[in-house]
C-alpha cells in the first residue's frame, strides 16, 4: 500500500502536534527528511532527531516506529511529534508529501486497519462515535464498541445461524448418507424463534441507547413574550438569546444545547406564534413552525394570560408539555401542571419533566448497535428469520427455508463487515476525520 500522511491531532497551536504516516514504504519516506536512517527497523521502536527537507531543519522530533503488522493499521507506521504550530507541521507534511507519500483521505488510517483485519466494522464505527461523543454516557457506550465488547454480543447469534443453516445445507446435499443428523421443521422452528427472540433484544436496546449519540429535539413554543427565550438561558446557563420586554424580540431560530442523564438535548427558541404583518417576524414564525414540525418534544410555554387554543392546536399531537413560565407571579397553581420561573433560573421542575415524558430515567449504556446501518441489518436479519420460521410451520419445502436463513447469514456478516468490504469503504470511512 503506498505511504499516506495527515495531522492527527487538531489543527490548532498546541504544545505539541502529531503526524501519522503509513504504508509500506513508511521508513523509507521518513529516512528521507529524519536525520537517522529508519529503513531497517525490526521493532517497535522511539527516535528522536531532525527534520530536514532538504534545504533548513524544519524541528526536532520524536519518532514512534511500528513495524507491521504490529500497528493500527496493520502497516508499517510511523508517528512524528513535533512542536505545536501549524507553520511547522505543515512544511513537515510538505517534505514527507515531496519525497513520496501523499495526503490521506477521510478516515483512511481507519479505514486500512478494516481492510487489513485489525478491527471489524463495529470497531471502526466506534471510533468515529467516540471522537464525536458528547457526554459521558456516549463515549462508554462507542468505547464498547471500539473494544469489540459490541461486535461480541451479536457473535452467538451469527455463530446459531451459520449452524442451523449448514445441518439445513448438509440435510439436502447429503440424504443418502444415514449418519447425519436429521434436523426437522419442529427443530428449525424453536431454534429460529431463540435466534429471533435474541435479535429483538438487541434491537430494543439499541433505539433506546441510540439517544445518547442522536440526542434529542426540543423546540420552545409560546406566544410572543412568555419568557421563551429566558427559558433557553435558563437551561442551559448561558445568555443566548436576547430577552426584552418587547414582543417579538426573536425573530430567527436560537439554539442552544445541554446534557440531560447523559442525553445531548438540542433546544430551538422559536418567534412568538401571532399574526403578524412584519415580513421579517412571519418569516420567524414560519421557521418556528418548521422546527414543531421536526421536534422530538415541545415545550409549550405559558404567562398568566393562559393558553392559547389556536396556538395548542399546532402541537397537541405531538409529544409536548405544558410550561407554566413566571411561576413567582402566578397567584394560582395546580398541582398536576410544571411551574418554572426561568428570570430566577428555578427550571428544576421542567428538567423532571423532560426525564419522565421522554423515559431518560430508565436506560442504562451496555454493548448496543445503535446507529442507522446497524439497526436496519438487525431487522432485515428478523424479518428473513421470520420468513424461514413461517416456511417451517407451513411444511414448504426445505430449499426455501435454506434459502431465507442464508439471506439472513450474509446480512450478519454485512453487520460485521465481513463481506464486500471494499464496498463498504468509501461511504462509511469517508465520515471520519482525515487523521483516523
Amino acid at each position: 500500500m503506498e505511504t499516506i500522511v495527515a495531522l492527527a491531532s487538531a489543527p490548532m497551536k498546541s504544545a505539541l502536534s502529531i503526524i501519522r504516516l503509513s504504508g509500506d514504504d513508511c521508513f523509507n519516506v521518513v529516512s528521507k527528511v529524519f536525520s537517522k536512517d529508519l529503513t531497517k527497523t525490526k521493532k517497535r521502536d522511539i527516535h528522536f532527531g531532525l527534520i530536514n527537507d532538504g534545504y533548513k531543519d524544519i524541528d526536532q522530533v520524536v519518532l514512534l516506529t511500528y513495524v507491521a503488522p504490529h500497528s493500527f493499521t496493520g502497516e508499517n507506521s510511523v508517528e512524528i511529534m513535533c512542536h505545536g504550530s501549524m507553520l511547522i507541521v505543515n512544511e513537515i507534511i510538505t517534505a514527507l508529501i515531496q519525497n513520496g507519500a501523499r495526503m490521506a483521505v477521510n478516515g483512511e488510517f481507519s479505514s486500512r486497519a478494516y481492510l487489513n483485519g485489525k478491527i471489524d466494522l463495529i470497531q471502526a464505527e466506534g471510533i468515529n462515535d467516540m471522537i464525536n461523543a458528547t457526554s459521558e454516557e456516549a463515549k462508554d457506550m462507542s468505547m464498547y464498541a471500539l473494544t469489540g465488547e459490541t461486535s461480541k454480543i451479536f457473535l452467538p447469534i451469527r455463530k446459531n445461524i451459520g449452524e442451523l443453516l449448514s445441518k439445513i445445507e448438509v440435510n439436502i446435499d447429503y440424504p443418502e448418507y444415514e449418519d447425519i443428523e436429521e434436523i426437522s421443521k419442529t427443530e428449525v422452528v424453536r431454534v429460529c424463534s431463540k435466534i429471533k427472540a435474541d435479535l429483538k433484544d438487541l434491537i430494543d436496546v439499541g433505539e433506546k441507547n441510540r439517544i445518547y449519540l442522536d440526542g434529542v429535539k426540543v423546540a420552545i413554543v409560546g406566544k410572543p413574550n412568555v419568557g421563551k427565550s429566558s427559558l433557553l438561558n435558563a437551561l442551559i446557563h448561558e445568555d443566548k438569546a436576547i430577552v426584552t420586554e418587547i414582543a417579538g424580540t426573536t425573530r430567527d431560530i436560537v439554539e442552544g444545547r445541554f446534557n440531560l442523564n447523559g442525553v445531548p438535548v438540542y433546544l430551538y427558541d422559536t418567534a412568538g406564534l401571532h399574526e403578524s404583518e412584519d415580513k421579517i417576524e412571519q418569516i420567524g414564525i414560519n421557521k418556528a413552525k418548521e422546527v414543531i414540525n421536526k421536534a422530538d418534544l415541545i415545550l409549550f410555554v405559558i404567562d398568566e394570560t393562559g393558553i392559547d387554543d389556536d396556538l395548542f392546536n399546532l402541537i397537541k399531537d405531538k409529544k409536548h408539555l405544558l410550561v407554566y413560565n413566571k411561576a413567582d407571579i402566578l397567584k394560582v397553581k395546580d398541582g398536576h401542571n410544571i411551574y418554572v420561573s426561568a428570570i430566577d433560573g428555578d427550571v428544576k421542575p421542567l428538567l423532571d419533566g423532560m426525564v419522565k415524558m421522554l423515559e431518560l430515567d430508565g436506560i442504562s449504556v451496555k454493548p448496543s448497535f445503535t446507529n442507522t446501518r446497524q439497526l436496519g441489518l438487525l431487522k432485515n436479519i428478523v424479518n428473513h428469520i421470520d420468513l424461514a420460521i413461517k416456511d417451517a410451520e407451513n411444511d414448504e419445502p426445505t430449499d426455501l427455508i435454506s434459502a431465507s436463513l442464508m439471506i439472513a447469514y450474509n446480512y450478519s456478516l454485512d453487520l460485521l463487515g465481513e463481506s464486500n468490504k471494499n464496498d463498504l469503504t468509501d461511504e462509511i470511512f469517508s465520515r471520519f476525520c482525515v487523521g483516523k
